[in-house]
């Protein structure tokens, strides 16, 4: 083994350590896997210092039930949501993009819900339902697929206000809105187009009651639109 060889390997040795202690150190979601819990601290440091993302952590529970909705604009999205909450999060995901190739493993290693939007959508339902009623978060983007702004205002799909109103106790509804992606409309290209994301959280909401979903689904479509006046 040549000199350069070993500068070379040791090079890199050091560089994977260093990755792995920075990654180790960022990590916040308690997700009782290694490799998560790795994952989690590259996903907090991928979105703040290439994404640019400056935004608190999500005031939630330390446990119970959670409800977290936003609006979606790009394959980004989830990604900011991990890395401002410090809870793992059950998302709801559309069943092709649960089933792409190279990544279903990890969308099942996550917890992922797939939703099967042209068959049985009622079957993810169920299934965030009992995560629900488990004590965990469960994350849903209501509008659907992506809607830009432009698109705006967008008809929310009320699959989540049918959570909060049929868990046993009531659950909060936490508000995201996402804004300064700059890969709006891509699933994978949105995930490496830099950006300069700002995320606004709002306090929760409570929509356990019929005669409130009306005004409760106005005011999450408002909020996640970024139409707060």
């Amino acid at each position: 083994m040549t000199l350069t060889t070993s500068l070379l390997l040791i090079i890199v040795v050091f560089s994977g350590w260093f990755c792995l202690r920075a990654c180790r150190l960022a990590n916040r979601t308690p997700w009782g896997n290694w490799f998560l819990n790795y994952l989690d601290g590259l996903n907090r440091l991928f979105c703040r210092y290439y994404h640019r993302l400056d935004a608190p952590l999500l005031a939630i529970p330390p446990q119970g039930a959670v409800l977290i909705v936003a609006n979606h604009v790009s394959g980004l999205d989830p990604l900011l949501l991990y890395a401002i909450t410090n809870r793992p999060l059950r998302f709801l995901i559309d069943a092709h993009q649960y089933h792409r190739f190279g990544l279903t493993w990890l969308f099942r290693l996550i917890g992922g819900i797939p939703v099967d939007y042209t068959g049985r959508p009622e079957k993810a339902l169920k299934a965030a339902l009992q995560a629900l009623e488990a004590g965990e978060a469960v994350a849903i983007f209501p509008q659907g697929g992506f809607v830009l702004p432009s698109q705006f205002p967008s008809k929310l799909k009320r699959g989540v206000f049918w959570l909060a109103q049929h868990t046993q106790t009531p659950t909060p509804i936490y508000p995201v809105y996402i804004k300064g992606v700059r890969g709006m409309g891509y699933a994978v290209r949105g995930v490496f187009i830099r950006s300069r994301v700002q995320l606004s959280a709002y306090p929760p909401l409570y929509c356990a009651q019929e005669e409130e979903i009306a005004n409760c689904a106005a005011t999450v479509q408002a909020l996640i639109e970024g139409r707060t006046t």
